[in-house]
């Protein structure tokens, strides 16, 4: 394995996370973020370099993710100029529904007890069997099903569903 090759697997291995952490406090999302250290990466060892370390190539990636950024930021910025010219403005949706339905969720999520509420999320945003949730809880399926069924009643009643 050639050298460059070794510093940008090491550099991925042992600071890849640290990396992602650092673009998301760039951009704010987990995607974006992501995306910004392959580009990184990409323009950093497009061109093999001789004698580098970790600690300089993650010099170079970081340099690379700020100045990719802040070019996507100036870029979006243009297009946001020019987006009202282009085209009519559009009627945009009221979004104060979706807020509102979203608040009373979360509000009915906060009154359930953590094991009910473990149980829900795990259940209906991870789409995991009982069997699954009694095991990484380290309880029956028989407690999971009354906490699910228990949390359903208490957000039935709160949602009035």
């Amino acid at each position: 394995m050639t050298a460059w090759r070794r510093v940008m697997a090491q550099l991925v291995e042992d600071r890849g996370r640290a990396l992602k952490a650092y673009g998301y406090l760039l951009c704010g999302d987990d995607t974006h973020a992501a995306d910004l250290v392959q580009e990184a990466l990409l323009s950093v060892f497009a061109r093999p370099r001789t004698g580098w370390e970790v600690g300089d190539a993650e010099a170079y990636v970081r340099r690379a993710m700020l100045n990719r950024y802040l070019d996507q930021q100036r870029r979006s910025a243009r297009w946001r100029l020019l987006v009202p010219r282009l085209r009519p403005a559009a009627e945009v949706e009221d979004l104060a529904v979706g807020t509102v339905a979203r608040l009373d969720i979360v509000v009915a999520l906060a009154s359930l007890s953590p094991r009910q509420r473990a149980c829900v999320v795990m259940r209906f945003y991870e789409d995991q069997q009982v069997a699954e949730i009694a095991e990484q809880l380290g309880c029956s399926v028989g407690a999971v099903k009354r906490y699910l069924n228990e949390a359903m009643g208490r957000l039935r009643v709160r949602l009035d569903v």
